[in-house]
């Protein structure tokens, strides 16, 4: 049985690597994109997966949510890291389909319910839909198998200041009501996507195998290694979102650790993923009785890196 997803998603170069990954892996079923505000505006966004499921040739529907974070004033979309087009500048022609009219909340909300306690949200950017959903039916957390997002860091430094990462600072306060919530949760944060390099030899490799994917792929992430070459003298780019899929293929290529997680919503910490782990009080009552999170600490690099060379070749 393949496993039931939806792909809650700001494409974004890295979420295009994310994207194509899951279509092609069989053990993954995509029931549906969301698209929110982050790498580009949420309408960009929509468009630019709407694009990825053209080039796939993967008919899935594309439900486009929110456009602001819930309480915060929204930052500036980072076109230094993705292009002004989300794709890394290669003008990508505009796609033919059309989303669906359903809010990405409501479609969430009606496909959880079609499928009680089958359906992953893998969520690869702020998380302002899936915080929606909540409101809409507060019901749908014990209906969903596993939220499994990428975002925040427990003990590695945040990239966006010194403590956080950018999806969770985009929408902080979305991001503790996700947290919260009674669902499981598996946070893949910077602790384990910084220990990862994807570089150009296995995008070449990719586009080889698959000119269509791989070769649009290719073309997009170069902007992306550009960026982080100057920015860190690497030979590569960080594999922030496509871990994620890993992650929901073969979850024992990475360690977790076990802990409350709450997200600093104000001050000099804001969008900080703070991290108690399970057995350990504190005077605060910030973490009483909040669910335990699944923190990704470990992974195996060369593994996680093959499974996603095999999937897209």
């Amino acid at each position: 049985m393949a496993r039931k997803i939806i792909i809650d998603t700001d494409p974004g170069i890295d979420d295009a690597m994310a994207i194509f990954f899951a279509f092609q892996a069989p053990q993954l079923d995509v029931l549906g994109l969301t698209t929110t505000f982050g790498n580009v505006p949420v309408e960009l966004a929509t468009q630019n997966a709407i694009s990825l499921t053209e080039i796939a040739k993967v008919n899935v529907p594309v439900a486009q949510g929110v456009s602001v974070p819930f309480v915060i004033a929204p930052r500036p979309h980072p076109d230094f890291v993705h292009g002004k087009d989300g794709f890394g500048n290669i003008n990508w022609p505009a796609p033919k389909g059309k989303a669906i009219t359903k809010s990405a909340a409501q479609f969430i909300v009606d496909t959880v319910r079609e499928f009680p306690g089958e359906v992953t949200i893998i969520a690869l950017g702020p998380l302002g839909n899936l915080a929606a959903a909540l409101i809409l039916d507060p019901e749908v957390a014990n209906l969903v198998d596993e939220v499994v997002l990428m975002g925040g860091t427990a003990i590695e430094y945040g990239n966006v200041s010194p403590v956080a990462e950018a999806n969770i600072m985009n929408d902080p306060h979305a991001a503790d009501a996700v947290f919260t919530a009674a669902w499981q949760v598996t946070m893949i944060g910077l602790d384990v996507t910084h220990q990862v390099l994807l570089d150009n030899s296995i995008l070449e490799r990719i586009k080889a195998a698959s000119p269509v994917e791989g070769g649009f792929l290719y073309d997009c992430a170069q902007h992306y290694i550009n960026f982080y070459s100057s920015r860190f003298d690497m030979d590569g780019c960080y594999f922030h979102d496509a871990s994620t899929i890993a992650y929901v293929m073969d979850p024992s290529i990475f360690g977790v650790e076990l802990g409350a997680v709450r997200v600093s919503c104000e001050g000099i910490g804001i969008g900080q993923t703070i991290f108690a782990p399970q057995g350990m009080e504190f005077p605060e009552p910030h973490w009483n009785n909040v669910p335990m999170t699944q923190v990704c600490m470990e992974v195996d690099s060369e593994k996680l890196l093959a499974l996603f060379e095999t999937t897209l070749s």
